[in-house]
């Protein structure tokens, strides 16, 4: 059969660049809602503190507050993860760390899930925490899914996975369809976030000066 085209819908070139795909994007839950709590109860006490303070009490609260709002969101709104077909990027507390595929060596998961580069530089991924209580619930609801069969043989249930531990296996199977090459010329980008270190330190200097001062 032929391929018929027509004028207003022309099939892309064979040398034209691929659309870059979507991200999967990878986020603590507990996190956000962690730190939505604290932003929220940090607020109200900061805001009452800004209106019914005297003295110094208003500017106090303003200076910390200037320093523990980027802080508990770094930590707790900002981490996350994305990932697409070309490169890992990761969104940590203070930096931004883009890894295409190829210079990753390996997804370490011990106390912490880590991206390994070949030259052995390790990249911590915020936005999915090794959680022990998640894999204990994971393996107690395995063992409570094993059947026996007729003659009292027991059949192990199909193996359960905490939640980030199946994040970890989704981004090993996007590595692994694109394995690190000898001599590749791909680069790893690592920005800080001075976004969250500029205002986290100009609190902490002006809270600083206000203790100072007395």
């Amino acid at each position: 059969m032929a391929w018929a085209t027509t004028p207003d819908h022309q099939p892309p070139p064979p040398d034209a660049p691929r659309p870059e795909s979507r991200d999967r994007i990878y986020r603590s839950s507990a996190g956000i809602a962690g730190g939505v709590l604290l932003l929220a109860i940090m607020g109200w006490l900061g805001i009452d503190a800004l209106v019914s303070g005297h003295g110094r009490t208003p500017w106090l609260a303003l200076a910390t507050m200037i320093l523990l709002v980027p802080l508990v969101t770094a930590f707790t709104l900002r981490p996350a993860v994305y990932a697409n077909e070309e490169r890992l990027r990761i969104r940590n507390p203070f930096r931004v760390v883009v890894l295409p595929w190829t210079t990753i060596a390996t997804l370490r998961s011990g106390y912490s899930n880590e991206a390994v580069t070949a030259d052995g530089t390790r990249y911590q991924l915020w936005a999915i925490p090794v959680s022990l209580r998640s894999r204990k619930r994971a393996a107690k609801r395995q063992s409570r899914g094993a059947t026996a069969d007729s003659s009292g043989r027991v059949s192990p249930a199909a193996p359960a996975r905490a939640q980030t531990d199946r994040a970890m296996d989704d981004l090993r199977e996007l590595a692994e369809a694109h394995p690190h090459v000898e001599g590749t010329q791909d680069a790893v980008s690592v920005r800080w976030a001075y976004e969250v270190i500029g205002p986290a330190v100009a609190g902490a200097v002006v809270l600083a000066i206000l203790l100072a001062v007395g």
